[in-house]
């Protein structure tokens, strides 16, 4: 009897190891693009007012229309951290990332928002990672002690390589934007706000030496007001 039992034990883990492998594997599928910052921020719109915004806002009815989607996310994590990234390349996009990474391995995109620069989505445009929907670490700054600008830093990816030059005036609109709703909501403050070749056991200049030069002087000063 305790054979007969022992059989059937085994035969029905034989069976759920099958049907483990043979289950298809679930992708999850990016999010249509969620903002378009291709007209100038402070234009005036097609009904003749201003199309600026108060940076300062953390109240999901005050954001615009894309805008919302920032705070339309499932769960919490506790963010210490902005950590802001170049892609290194002249052109990209959110799926055009995903693919990358998961080629190298990864489990998709590594940042939780992309901006694009004009070449590969309109200028300006912030995608919205699934990552951040539902508030997953990051994969994009690893090497630190901890892995803590992964598990409490939020990645945000400039299309383009700022070396020599600097991101587009409609991706910087939407950087500030973008940052100073992750600062206020997250209580995060601007000293906390770094590019990828500052965490602690990184080895790069992401995301540039120009850009990076701005970000700890004038964005900072922006952001801080």
């Amino acid at each position: 009897m305790k054979s007969h039992t022992w059989m059937l034990a085994m035969a029905a883990l034989t069976m759920a190891a099958i049907g483990c492998q043979n289950k298809p594997a679930t992708t999850v599928a990016l999010p249509v693009h969620q903002l378009d910052w291709s007209t100038p921020v402070n234009s005036a719109s097609p009904n003749g007012n201003s199309s600026s915004h108060n940076l300062s806002s953390t109240n999901t009815g005050d954001l615009a229309a894309g805008e919302a989607d920032w705070a339309n996310v499932t769960g919490y994590r506790q963010w210490r951290y902005i950590v802001v990234h170049h892609s290194a390349s002249p052109t990209g996009s959110a799926a055009e990332f995903d693919v990358e990474h998961r080629d190298r391995g990864w489990d998709g995109l590594g940042y939780h928002f992309v901006i694009d620069n004009g070449h590969g989505g309109p200028d300006g445009r912030v995608e919205v990672g699934e990552r951040w929907r539902v508030q997953k670490w990051g994969a994009h700054t690893g090497k630190t002690p901890g892995n803590e600008y992964n598990y409490h830093g939020i990645g945000i990816c400039l299309v383009g390589d700022f070396t020599h030059h600097m991101p587009t005036a409609n991706q910087l609109a939407s950087l500030r934007r973008l940052v100073s709703y992750l600062m206020a909501k997250y209580e995060i403050p601007a000293q906390n706000v770094v590019g990828h070749c500052d965490g602690p056991g990184t080895s790069t200049e992401c995301p540039g030496r120009m850009f990076h030069a701005y970000l700890h002087s004038t964005f900072r000063a922006e952001i801080s007001r």
